[in-house]
């Protein structure tokens, strides 16, 4: 049997020229996306996609063409959020796979969108002794395919729902070295903190620029009466961004519809923006357009 070392050249797979080719569709679909921004945060269970589904609901409120990748491929949820489920009908084109369309016209591609049913998992191999680094590049293929695959069109914003964690902005950094910035997520709870600073400092380190700093679930209001009550205890997030020498750009209080869909099938904020909640989202949009358009 032949290794690749006894091959001349590529041995006739041509791999040199796919490569080239997939970046270039990837860096004209690019090209067409005003400004591409990634959500992430240094651990799950701070709310992340809940609060770039209504980050991008408020975008498009205003006017704006939006759409969002989920590279969280391992547990994607922007479709359900979204109102796109495993049964929608993808259509494959010429130039490309068209995007599922959500609420108010966000477009959006989720590895959650290609499985069979909502509860199937995804599985990178059939191997028991697959190793964490074959699992990791195919998880880097994969991601770079959904991006380059989609026809995303002309768009103002492209958001990147990112996975837990701070290893993948690698990726996403190598694929968009334009990226307009990073928007860092946490809850106010000491763990959360302690995790996300990780997640800043590798970005400072990588030079990838942080928008800023979004303080989700700061406290708790009632629907009701739009009184706050403090949900989390820990040190004031205000501390961390003067440590990190990072923007505090949003205090985003935990509202109980936030995680529920309207009658009118819409994301909470085009449905409550004028609730507590809903002004709190749009001061972070405020900040993050800010920064984006200085």
């Amino acid at each position: 049997m032949k290794t690749y070392e006894d091959l001349e050249g590529d041995g006739g797979s041509n791999i040199v020229g796919q490569v080239v080719q997939l970046g270039e569709k990837l860096r004209s679909r690019l090209d067409k996306i005003k400004y591409k921004v990634a959500l992430m945060s240094g651990k799950g269970g701070v709310g992340k996609s809940s609060i770039t589904a209504n980050i991008a609901s408020c975008l498009a409120d205003r006017g704006n063409k939006v759409g969002i990748l989920d590279a969280d491929l391992n547990g994607p949820s922007i479709g359900h959020l979204l109102g796109v489920g495993n049964d929608v009908q993808l259509d494959m084109k010429d130039d490309g796979l068209e995007p599922g369309i959500g609420y108010q016209g966000i477009r959006i591609m989720s590895m959650d969108m290609l499985l069979k049913s909502a509860d199937t998992p995804v599985m990178w191999t059939d191997a028991d002794d697959a190793t964490a680094s074959w699992v990791s590049i195919m998880e880097s293929t994969a991601t770079r395919e959904l991006m380059a695959d989609t026809n995303w069109g002309e768009l103002d914003y492209l958001l990147i729902d990112m996975p837990p964690g701070s290893d993948r902005i690698d990726n996403i950094r190598s694929l968009i070295p334009e990226l307009a910035g990073v928007v860092e997520i946490t809850i106010p709870s000491p763990l959360s903190q302690h995790i996300v600073t990780k997640s800043i400092t590798k970005n400072n380190m990588m030079g990838v620029p942080i928008i800023g700093l979004i303080e989700n679930m700061a406290t708790y209001v009632c629907p009701h009466c739009d009184k706050e009550g403090k949900l989390f205890e820990g040190e004031d997030v205000h501390k961390l961004t003067e440590r990190k020498e990072i923007p505090y750009i949003g205090k985003i209080p935990f509202d109980t519809r936030v995680s529920q869909t309207s009658q009118s099938g819409s994301l909470f904020y085009s449905t409550f923006r004028d609730s507590v909640t809903g002004k709190a989202i749009a001061e972070a949009v405020d900040n993050i357009q800010n920064f984006i358009t200085k």
